[in-house]
């Protein structure tokens, strides 16, 4: 079975976990990993690693000496990528993004997400960016795709710096780029 229709059947499952009913496109794919540096060791945080598709882009991005730690509540999809993606510097966590501390407690340069910010708790989703956030180094990017730019407002009330990019796909996507400068709080 294609990743696109067992993506399909997923999201008909359970769309609230999910959150897409379609792979990301290649274009997601390439613009959400603009803000990850590749000429250092860094540590990436990956939330809602579905099948993969963003977390090899991840992977193509960072150097061999960096590590990324894939978050995903879908144990199936955990699976197929630990079956399909063979890595040692990938690190499966089939947890939600809200146990982020729970599982690290280290400094992390880039946050890359396709979670349904849309489908949490306004309190949910505050804390996964401000957990995010905290373990950032300063100059880190916490980058997000969604597919409305209503959740904008919940990026900015706690980066410094934040960007969207519009994708033109079918639907629209939206990147939100967000950088932590300072530490604000």
């Amino acid at each position: 079975m294609s990743q696109k229709r067992k993506t399909g059947i997923q999201f008909l499952k359970n769309f609230r976990e999910t959150g897409a009913f379609k792979e990301t496109s290649r274009s997601v794919e390439l613009e959400i990993c603009t803000s990850i540096p590749s000429d250092r060791a860094v540590t990436v945080v990956e939330f809602g690693m579905g099948h993969g598709n963003i977390t090899k882009e991840i992977l193509s991005t960072i150097s061999s000496d960096s590590k990324l730690y894939a978050f995903e509540v879908n144990q199936e999809f955990c699976e197929h990528v630990q079956e399909s993606i063979n890595d040692d510097r990938l690190v499966i966590i089939n947890d939600g993004a809200e146990n982020l501390k729970k599982h690290l407690n280290e400094k992390i340069d880039s946050v890359v997400s396709s979670i349904p910010f849309s489908f949490l708790s306004d309190n949910k989703g505050h804390s996964i960016i401000q957990d995010a956030y905290d373990l950032l180094e300063t100059e880190g990017w916490f980058s997000q795709v969604l597919l409305t730019k209503f959740n904008f407002k919940k990026f900015k009330s706690v980066f410094e710096e934040c960007e969207m990019v519009k994708l033109p796909n079918f639907p629209a996507e939206y990147i939100y780029h967000c950088q932590k400068k300072h530490g604000k709080f």
